[in-house]
């Protein structure tokens, strides 16, 4: 399902029926289409919406706005939009952040909130041009998904990065504009959030994986919060969901437990 707000769409993968909503929501440079083994995994009746958000859908102007306001409203209108409220986000990295920043601005249309390697803190100065050298080092085309899921490091994580990947032009293409990526990150530098965090209403779900990149002081300061829940994922990097879905669904499912939904 397609859904624009102010000329730019976003995709949403809708499993449709009427049970509790789950909008899931990917990283930077990320799909939607990473989460289905995770919700595979996740309780029988949901309504999982999982999105491929702002400048991560092909064939795709990139957006003017690119800032972390943009992708939060965005959030919001496919709440409103698709019927969702109150929902639970869950988001990973940069989609935990905006996850965050959607909760924090609209507590009347969220009821719970899973940050998956994601924090308020700000990123440092050098991060965009780290992640723009590192998207100068894709090997583009791919010639196969196997090629690529390699190049990524192979198992479920590398195979989740192919799989997003366009055929077009006789190879595997990235689905985003390089410099959309650089730009989306860079709204992250030096922008902590937590004053958000600390708005944030009702109980929250961190999770962290053991071999992932938050840093202690980040998730110590996280966990002064009330009402937070920090589980860490053994034998999981940055990307936990792809890592260990069954484990990621098991703490997600233990918080959806926690959780009444309005009406």
């Amino acid at each position: 399902m397609q859904v624009v707000r102010d000329g730019v769409r976003v995709d949403c993968h809708d499993s449709g029926g009427d049970g509790p909503a789950i909008v899931l929501l990917h990283g930077l440079a990320g799909h939607a289409g990473e989460f289905a083994e995770l919700r595979r995994r996740l309780p029988a009746g949901l309504r999982c919406v999982a999105v491929d958000q702002r400048a991560h859908v092909p064939g795709q102007p990139v957006p003017a706005d690119l800032s972390r306001a943009a992708y939060a409203e965005d959030v919001v209108f496919v709440i409103q939009e698709l019927g969702l409220a109150p929902a639970v986000l869950v988001g990973q990295s940069l989609g935990g952040h905006t996850a965050m920043l959607a909760a924090a601005a609209r507590p009347d249309l969220v009821r719970g909130l899973v940050m998956i390697e994601a924090g308020p803190e700000a990123d440092g100065p050098e991060l965009p041009a780290e992640i723009g050298g590192w998207l100068d080092s894709w090997p583009v085309p791919f010639t196969s998904r196997e090629q690529a899921a390699e190049f990524f490091g192979g198992g479920p994580v590398g195979a989740g990065w192919a799989a997003g990947l366009v055929d077009r032009d006789g190879g595997l293409w990235p689905r985003f504009a390089r410099d959309a990526m650089v730009d989306s990150i860079a709204a992250l530098v030096g922008a902590p959030e937590w004053t958000a965090w600390d708005s944030l209403p009702g109980p929250v779900l961190v999770v962290r994986g053991e071999r992932g990149i938050m840093t202690d002081a980040e998730v110590a300061r996280m966990t002064q919060r009330p009402d937070t829940t920090l589980v860490t994922v053994l034998d999981a990097g940055h990307d936990v969901h792809l890592d260990q879905p069954a484990a990621t669904a098991a703490a997600i499912s233990a918080y959806l437990d926690g959780q009444t939904p309005a009406g």
